[in-house]
């Protein structure tokens, strides 16, 4: 039954997550235990007529050594070659496929400040080639797979072999791969999404309202800003799904417009720590004043990385009902976690989130109220509680949500 399904899933990524074209480079970033996924994607990629088929893998536990062991100095390095070779494949319009499934407490034990020094020369040395993606220039996609140190965090009561089981069961629920036709399936949830998209995009809110407990935030939106979800296309006109599971819908805040205050509903795992318990305090679109139960030299680092990490980069808005959330666990994945619950992120912008923004240099963007920054981070606000209101260009207050669910007609 696994290997039927991993069979599926491969498709599945393959054919809507990154859309493989004849003739066109496929470069896989995986962990070592999503092997036998890695392999079926291959296969399957090669028969939709991929050119090659490359993979990089990472083992944590080696990247747990380094951090343990190594100089200082090493962390404030990132090879250029290894930076290079993936500019190399995006200019040459290649795709790109990153299976995501870290250990939320891997670097627990880590000094915050030789993460955040290693996150930030990691960031620089990519900026070029996550800039390419966050335009859309190349199909990427990102999936994951349960490995041993995920599925015990997300099912700490089970054994190994059991946790591991179970993951894979939820995975292939959120992914649609349990359904006789993943693809046809994932073809009406994109055409769901657009809909919702299409009637916000009509709507051009000038800001939008957030009320739950321990949030009263107020978040303007620039003109012209544009709702993206689901689906995405490529400069080149290639039809791909960035993530899968998705179930939200987003779009860009302007950078100076975020005023009020903010608590996360989820934790965070980032850079191999949990940041849980935190509020995040606006003014004039920047954090002037944060706390945190959990982690709170890692959100520090994380805020200092430079002064767009201090700024809105985007914000989502996700039903409570979606079936992420309904499964009433917490994941430690982003992937997972912000497609349960309505959120917001820190740092860079996507320019694809604003008209013609994919044609705007750096400067441009700012004028237009984008964010720059060398950080994206997604963190989780949504509930049953949270309440979302547009307020229309005419200063008419429009609700969005009420207790986590759309109550727009679509």
């Amino acid at each position: 039954m696994l290997e039927k399904q991993l069979q599926k899933y491969a498709q599945l990524a393959v054919r809507v997550g990154v859309n493989i074209q004849p003739g066109q480079t496929l470069f896989i970033n995986a962990p070592l235990p999503s092997a036998p996924l890695v392999r079926e994607i291959a296969k399957k990629a090669y028969e939709a007529g991929a050119k090659h088929v490359h993979v990089e893998w990472s083992d944590e536990e080696i990247t747990y050594i380094k951090f343990k062991h190594a100089p200082e100095e090493a962390l404030h390095e990132y090879p250029t070659w290894l930076a290079k070779g993936r500019e190399e494949v995006a200019e040459k319009g290649g795709a790109f496929l990153s299976i995501y499934a870290p250990n939320p407490d891997l670097l627990k034990d880590i000094d915050p400040a030789r993460v955040a020094a290693a996150t930030k020369a990691a960031s620089m040395a990519l900026q070029h080639y996550r800039s390419r993606l966050m335009a859309d220039h190349n199909c990427w996609s990102l999936i994951a797979v349960p490995t041993p140190a995920w599925a015990k965090k997300v099912f700490p009561n089970m054994d190994e072999d059991e946790a591991i089981a179970k993951l894979w069961d939820v995975i292939f629920q959120v992914t649609r791969v349990d359904q006789d036709d993943p693809i046809a399936a994932w073809k009406a949830h994109n055409e769901k999404l657009a809909r919702i998209v299409d009637y916000l995009n009509n709507k051009q809110y000038k800001q939008l309202i957030y009320d739950g407990p321990g949030t009263n935030l107020t978040v303007a939106l620039p003109d012209g800003h544009i709702w993206a979800g689901g689906a995405a296309k490529s400069t080149d006109g290639i039809v791909f799904n960035p993530n899968m599971p998705t179930e939200e819908v987003f779009t860009m805040p302007h950078k100076d417009g975020t005023n009020g205050v903010v608590r996360n509903t989820k934790p965070l795992n980032y850079g191999g720590n949990i940041i849980d318990g935190f509020t995040l305090t606006f003014k004039d679109g920047k954090v002037v004043d944060f706390t945190a139960e959990v982690g709170y030299d890692t959100l520090k680092h994380l805020l200092d990385t430079d002064e767009g990490a201090r700024r809105l980069g985007e914000i989502a808005l996700v039903p409570h009902r979606s079936p992420i959330s309904q499964s009433n666990l917490v994941f430690y994945n982003t992937l997972f976690d912000e497609n349960a619950a309505s959120h917001l992120a820190l740092g860079k912008a996507y320019p694809t989130n604003i008209e013609g923004g994919t044609n705007m240099r750096t400067e441009e963007l700012l004028e237009r109220g984008a964010n720059d920054s060398l950080v994206h981070e997604d963190f989780m606000i949504g509930s049953h509680e949270l309440n979302v209101d547009g307020i229309t260009k005419d200063g008419v207050r429009e609700p969005i949500m009420r207790n986590g669910e759309w109550v727009i007609s679509i």
